[in-house]
């Protein structure tokens, strides 16, 4: 059974990351609405075929200029969310 969130990022140009995720925990689909064209398209060819545990550990806390968050922040925020309404 496979898995789907539309995320609304927060402090960031995004305005909304779709994930899917099949029964093996890997996301199979991942699209950012809004945002920086070329690093979305980037961070979307590295990481479909990858495990979620495994990017939500490369991406989480990396930052964008002066904010807080990124979206690569704002995408391993989105996989806890999918984890907890699992």
């Amino acid at each position: 059974m496979s898995r789907h969130i539309s995320y609304k990022p927060k402090g960031v140009c995004s305005r909304m990351i779709n994930i899917d995720v099949d029964d093996n925990n890997i996301i199979t689909n991942l699209e950012f609405v809004g945002g920086c064209d070329g690093n979305t398209h980037g961070i979307m060819a590295l990481v479909k075929g990858m495990k979620v545990d495994d990017v939500k550990s490369k991406l989480k806390g990396i930052a964008c200029g002066t904010k807080a968050t990124s979206c690569p922040d704002q995408l391993a925020i989105a996989l806890d969310e999918l984890e907890k309404g699992q």
